[in-house]
């Protein structure tokens, strides 16, 4: 059994995961160069590598343990269904979200993307496709977290169990998260002039969700033929 899964209070052990994509070249390296900023203003904050890994999340969800596997087939289902290599996205500007943390006003910032008919239809098939192995009542145990951020994880874990429907479909904010940095900084951050810009997914995945809501460890992946 997974060590990293909580117990729901059905009795099911769960995990807290992202069905995410994963972009292309163009985006990691704008991705990376704002990490690289970030870290700057920030430098105890997190880099984008192995266990934080640039994705757009287009669902989380507390999903039984031990349904993972079936999980993974009906998912796959649904991108064999859609035609993920013709999916054209666009990154549109920055954003982050305030948090406190010891006194210090912080925020996690992100590349916005736009939230596209395809990409809205794509996370509508990936809910329904969720949905038979989910369930609310994720713990800490549900994420891959160090010890010294599980005092984080309080907001990610509500965040996870309302995120359908509070960032689905008309609420969905699809965007990639770049870093952590203090909030003056991100204020002009967003601010400052953004050059618009395309890309493409490479490949789809599931992950186990890890510190700020980063992607810390692949569970499933797929890629579609070109």
């Amino acid at each position: 059994m997974d060590s990293n899964a909580s117990r729901a209070g059905g009795g099911a052990e769960l995990t807290a995961i992202d069905v995410l994509l994963e972009p292309d070249v163009t985006m990691v390296s704008r991705g990376e160069a704002a990490n690289a900023r970030l870290r700057r203003n920030f430098p105890t904050g997190y880099a984008l590598d192995a266990l934080h890994a640039p994705h757009i999340s287009v669902l989380q969800r507390h999903v039984r343990t031990r349904d993972l596997d079936s999980m993974y087939l009906a998912v796959q289902r649904v991108f064999e269904t859609e035609h993920l290599a013709d999916l054209r996205m666009k990154a549109t500007g920055y954003y982050y979200i305030p948090f406190t943390e010891k006194g210090a006003s912080m925020g996690l910032a992100g590349i916005v993307i736009e939230p596209s008919a395809d990409l809205l239809r794509l996370q509508q098939k990936l809910i329904d496709a969720v949905a038979p192995f989910s369930e609310r009542g994720g713990t800490a145990a549900a994420y891959i977290t160090a010890p010294e951020n599980a005092h984080l994880l309080n907001q990610m874990i509500e965040y996870v169990d309302n995120y359908v429907p509070e960032h689905s479909g008309k609420n969905f904010n699809p965007h990639v998260t770049v870093g952590v940095g203090h909030e003056g900084f991100l204020k002009g951050l967003k601010a400052d002039p953004f050059d618009v810009f395309t890309f493409n997914a490479r490949a789809a995945a599931i992950y186990q969700l890890g510190d700020f809501g980063t992607a810390a460890k692949k569970l499933w992946n797929w890629a579609p033929q070109r």
